[in-house]
This record gives C-alpha cells, structure tokens and sequence, in this order.
C-alpha cells in the first residue's frame, strides 16, 4: 500500500512554493496467522451454518417418515398396556398404570380426552383411533376403547424425561460435539497447509510490486508456490517485462533522436549563417535549398520516430482485406518511381499466378514496401529489380539493388532500430536506421517476416514474406 508525504517545498513560477509530494511504502507484511484465521473462521462458520440449515431441512422432510416409524415400533407395546389395563376394573387403572410405569424407562400416565391441550391435527387422530406423537419431547397419546380416557406415553427423548437422563451432558450432545470438535481440528490442520503457501506467495508478489515501485525493473517474481497465484505471478513477471522493454525503447529512442537531431540542426544553422553572407543570388538559392532538405529531414525523422514507437508501444489492430495482388504491388511502385527517376527500376509480377487474392492491411503494409523502395533508391547505383512469387502457403516480395550490398554477419541487425552500417554513406543519403525496423514490425504482424541476403543484380536482396491468408487477430 502506499501513501503521501508532504516533502520540501518547491517554488512554482507566479505564485507561493507548493510542497512536493513524495510516495512511500507501508511495511506492511502479509500475515499468516490473520490470514488463516479470517480463513477458518469464515470457512468454518459457513459449513457449521450451512450443516445446522441442511440438518433442519432433512428432519422437517424426514418428519413423517420418522412418526410411522415411531408409531410401528411402539403400537405393539400400546396394545399390550391397553390389554393389560381391561383385564382390571376401570377403577383401578390409576393403580395399575403407576405399577407399570415402574416397570418402563419412560412415563406411563392416563388423562381425560376433554382435558388435552393438543393441537386440532392430534386430537383428530386421537379421536381416530390413532397413535398421536407431540414433536414436543416425542409423547405419544392413544384413545383407550370406548372410555373417553387418553393413555399417554412419554415423552420418549431422553432430553425432556429425567428418567432416562445421565449425570453432566447428554450423550447425544456429547457426540455432536466430539465430532464437530474432531472436524475442527481436521479442517484448521488442512487449512493451514493450503493457507501456507497463499501467504508466502502473497508475500513474494507485494515484495516484487514494492521493488517494481521503487523503480527495480528487473525485479521480478518467485516461483509460485501454490497453483492459485501462478498465473498472476507470470501475468506481474510479464507486465515488468513489457514495462523494461518500454522504457528501454523510450531511452533509445529519445537518445538516438537527440543524436540525429544534431545533424541536420547544425546544417541549419551553418546554412543560416551563410545566406547572411552570400554574395550571389544563385547562392542564397543553395543555402535556402539545403535548408529546406534539413527541415524535410527533421520532419521524416519525427514521422518515423512516432511510427517506430507507436508499435513499440502497442500492437496495432490490422484490418485485413483481400486484394488483387499483382495490381496492388504495381500501384505501390507506381507511387514511388519519381524518386528513382534516375533508376532502372523493374517490376516482374510473371511468377504470380493470375488473379492472384491477398490478404493484407491497406494501411500499414504499404508502409513496409515504401521502406525498402526507398531503402533501395538510396543504396542502388542504376538498376532495382522488384519481383513476386508464391512459395507454398507464403507470398514473397523481393526487392533487388545493384548497391554495395549487406555483409552476411549484419543483415540480422539492420532490421534493429538506428543500425547503420555505413555512417557517412548515411549521411549522404539521409537515413536514421527506423525504416527497416518498422518493416519488420508490419510483417510480424501479418504474422510474417522481413529478411535480407545477396541480391543477384550483386548488391542487396530484401524480402517480405507472410501467409497468403494471415490468421485474424485474436
């Protein structure tokens, strides 16, 4: 967690010091003792709420079940007291049922039918000659024959008769709370061991995000001790992978633009100087020239540097759409044959087959065709060669220069950002190194690749390559 702190004041332009805020981290630690208990108590309240509620529904089902079953287990031993009871005058039976009473573990007694408190359902069954059980401490009532009498029987549980209770608790209570005590232990025993290793590895992710905070970038987290926190552990290790490469792209970027910013700066202001002094009007009209190309440089350097970080910094979504390949490429190298118009420059499309359809974005893969033609322009001395070709499920665009060509061990780290291998060439004509990277970029998006090599017109061969009908995005 964090929180603010008011730190030395810092004067603002126009107006009284405002205080600077400075961000701190609380030394809180994950507990393991708070987590495992709020963990028990609120798993094990739950089962205990939830075993009590599940225990009240099954005996209010089971109700009727368990009052037949009563009423067959002791309808035998009923008869038998109300035989035993009419082979005496009624006048004795008070006598005779308190002689039996001694004899049973549960209360034997004779009422009045008028006297009866019970609810309406069991007196109904009384007066049907039924055997009626009250919920109530399981008492049993049953109409002796044609004597307006009521033998009750009970109550039968051992918690409302004093008969059949034994000296300290019930044994049914101390069942249940043997058991439940039992399940106590078992659940806080296993609970702790799953409980373990949350706490650590909760422990190991704030640990990384703190570190990630304070500006460790390299932090990153520990293995996973529990399956639960492995995928946010590799998603954290991920988010500081990306956010590393971010800021690295950022540093490189910012300092590879300042370094070829200088260039044309310098030329500017050289330029400047010099138009004061020129002599001529066909001099002015040089320098205001030369301006006017370093300002045209800047400007392509900025475009292409907010290009390069744009898919540094997030994967564009491609809109594909399925062209005539042969006369999408031709107007692509239409558009850029005034800049070589010093050039040879060819287009073979014969290896296409006819009404060839190709699926690509319109928007960002005439970008990595530009790169190479201009690329192509800069580096050829009289002859570009641009052909086509499908080979298997791919279709390949080669682009051929008669230039000085790319040394075998380099022509990986051209397609890096601001790799130039030849630096005064470069100055000569104009690059900054992000064309070639931006290619590669569009390429990998349609799930392709760019690659260079030898070219047969003896100086560079570029070629692009993806599936004729790229895979949608998920």
């Amino acid at each position: 967690m964090t929180g603010t702190d008011t730190g030395p004041e810092l004067p603002s332009p126009g107006g009284p010091a405002r205080p600077r805020r400075r961000l701190l981290w609380r030394g809180r630690r994950y507990s393991l003792s708070k987590i495992f208990l709020n963990f028990y108590l609120l798993a094990m309240g739950s089962f205990v709420a939830i075993a009590f509620i599940a225990d009240a529904l099954i005996a209010g089902a089971l109700k009727g079940i368990t009052d037949d079953y009563a009423r067959r287990f002791m309808r035998g031993t009923i008869l038998l007291i109300e035989d035993e009871l009419f082979r005496y005058p009624k006048a004795s039976w008070d006598k005779r049922i308190k002689l039996m009473d001694e004899k049973f573990a549960y209360r034997l007694a004779i009422e009045e039918r008028d006297k009866l408190e019970l609810p309406e359902r069991l007196l109904q069954q009384v007066d049907e000659g039924n055997i009626a059980i009250h919920r109530d401490g399981e008492v049993m009532y049953y109409a002796l024959r044609k004597t307006g009498q009521v033998l009750v029987v009970g109550p039968l549980a051992t918690t409302h008769n004093p008969e059949l209770q034994t000296p300290g608790l019930p044994l049914e209570i101390r069942v249940r709370l043997g058991t439940w005590l039992l399940i106590s232990i078992l659940f806080g025993v296993a609970l702790w061991f799953w409980v373990r290793p949350i706490s650590r590895d909760l422990e190991a992710l704030r640990q990384t995000a703190r570190a990630l905070g304070e500006g460790d970038l390299g932090a990153r987290s520990p293995g996973a001790q529990s399956k639960l926190f492995a995928p946010l552990a590799d998603t954290l290790d991920g988010m500081a992978d990306q956010i590393q490469r971010l800021i690295a792209t950022q540093k490189e970027l910012s300092s590879a633009i300042s370094h070829e910013l200088r260039t044309p700066i310098a030329r500017l202001r050289f330029a400047g100087e010099m138009v004061a002094e020129a002599e001529t009007p066909e001099e002015r009209q040089r320098l205001s020239q030369m301006m006017e190309n370093d300002l045209e440089e800047l400007d392509n350097l900025i475009d292409s540097s907010l290009t390069y970080a744009r898919f540094e910094r997030e994967t564009p979504v491609l809109h594909l759409t399925p062209v005539d390949f042969a006369e999408w490429l031709e107007d692509q190298v239409d558009n850029l044959r005034i800049l070589g118009r010093d050039m040879d420059l060819q287009l073979d499309l014969s290896a296409l087959p006819d009404n060839l359809s190709v699926s690509l974005d319109r928007k960002h893969m005439p970008q990595a065709i530009s790169n190479l033609l201009r690329n192509a322009i800069k580096y050829a001395k009289h002859q570009i060669r641009i052909s086509s070709q499908v080979q298997g499920e791919q279709i390949l665009v080669h682009v051929d220069d008669d230039g000085i060509g790319i040394p075998a061990e380099e022509r990986e780290r051209i397609f890096s950002a601001f790799t130039r291998l030849d630096r005064s060439r470069d100055r000569a004509t104009g690059g900054y190194g992000l064309g070639l990277a931006i290619t590669r970029r569009v390429l990998e998006l349609h799930g392709g690749n760019a690659s260079a090599g030898e070219s047969p017109l003896g100086g560079a061969r570029f070629t692009l390559s993806w599936p004729l009908q790229p895979a949608p995005q998920a």
